[in-house]
């Protein structure tokens, strides 16, 4: 019967220990998005407008280190969202700002209004 109890609680705390293991944590950001004619990305591969792609900021880009990451991007004040993956770098971009092909951005708004806010994470 010792045994037996002492299994059980050799169980328990080790599914205990698993349970309590930290999420994952995402940096969320609020900013601009923009849209731009594609071509070459800075992840390696050629992407064309109607592609669901976004360029990072380089501080989030953080050399390549999220290149085919999905994340979703929403605009703020229509509440609209969109699935994008991480494609390319934007060197103009400021550290909450993401630039988007015409693909992604026509899903939370018309090219014409040229600039979106929109949240985002990676």
């Amino acid at each position: 019967m010792a045994r037996l109890a002492t299994l059980l609680f050799a169980v328990a705390a080790v599914l205990g220990a698993a349970s309590a293991a930290p999420a994952e944590k995402r940096d969320s950001h609020q900013g601009r998005g923009t849209w731009y004619d594609t071509g070459l990305g800075a992840c390696g591969w050629n992407n064309v407008n109607s592609d669901t792609v976004v360029a990072l900021p380089a501080g989030a880009y953080a050399s390549g280190a999220h290149c085919g990451q999905h994340l979703t991007v929403k605009n703020v004040e229509t509440g609209a969202t969109a699935s994008a993956t991480v494609a390319d770098m934007c060197p103009g971009c400021g550290p909450n700002d993401i630039d988007m092909t015409p693909g992604l951005f026509q899903q939370l708004g018309s090219l014409d209004a040229g600039v979106l806010t929109v949240s985002w994470s990676v």
